[in-house]
Parts: structure tokens; C-alpha cells; sequence
């Protein structure tokens, strides 16, 4: 393979249109930029998303996109879960096993009026109860 002949094919380019140069040209006078207005300007450029003043499509619909990555407790009713007062002492792996709890579950929060008689059995860091 030789570098010699690093030209283009012939009849692949074309020379760049000289606008501006006379009306001979058919691109003299506006130099193909219309009458007036913002675009005929020099030094225009239109910012991103843009709509002539109307109010733009990013403003007009509502902000999303942000979600949380700390995982939120399961939420537990120790009034409508009888099981929970059975268990002698509250760890996340007793809950899952007596299938309170989904297998995955990482946090647990006790709710209901009970849940504050069982602070004293809870043994894990990862459940809490709703009073204080």
C-alpha cells in the first residue's frame, strides 16, 4: 500500500460556495439569509432547545430523576402480625424465617401500638420501632 496518490476521487468534492460576492452569484444581497430577523444576523446562535420564545419543552414538562439509593424499611404492624410477639428476640433473619418479612428484606421498622413494648426484645441494628 503507498501513500503517493492521498487525493480524493474525482468528482467527490465540490469547491465551497462563495456567498455574498453579487447578484450574478445567486447568492448575493441577504447572501441567502432571508430579510431581517434574529437569524440574519452576525454572530446568531440559537441555544439548545430553543423555540422562538415560546416556553421550551425541557421548562413546560415536570422535573423527574431523582430516586433515593438508601433503601426504605419494611414496614411492619405488630397490632395485625401476631407472629411478631412470639418471636423471643427481633433480628431480620427470625422475621424472614418465620416469613414475616420478603427474603431480601434488609430494614424493618415495628408500627402499631404494640410495637414500643417490643423495643426490649430487638437485637439488630436494622429494626426500629415508630415510638421512641
Amino acid at each position: 500500500m503507498s501513500l503517493e496518490n492521498l487525493s480524493p476521487a474525482n468528482g467527490s468534492t465540490h469547491s465551497k460556495k462563495r456567498v455574498g460576492r453579487g447578484q450574478g452569484s445567486g447568492n448575493g444581497k441577504t447572501a441567502g439569509k432571508g430579510h431581517k430577523g434574529q437569524r440574519a444576523r452576525s454572530g446568531y446562535k440559537e441555544k439548545r432547545g430553543f423555540e422562538g420564545g415560546q416556553q421550551p419543552l425541557q421548562r413546560r414538562l415536570p422535573k423527574i430523576g431523582f430516586t433515593s439509593k438508601v433503601e426504605k424499611p419494611v414496614a411492619v404492624n405488630v397490632d395485625k402480625i401476631a407472629k411478631v410477639k412470639e418471636l423471643g428476640e427481633l433480628t431480620v433473619a427470625a422475621m424472614i424465617e418465620a416469613n414475616i418479612v420478603p427474603n431480601k428484606t434488609k430494614r424493618v421498622k415495628l408500627i402499631g401500638s404494640g410495637a414500643k413494648e417490643l423495643a426490649g426484645n430487638i437485637k439488630d441494628d436494622n429494626i426500629t420501632t415508630s415510638g421512641k
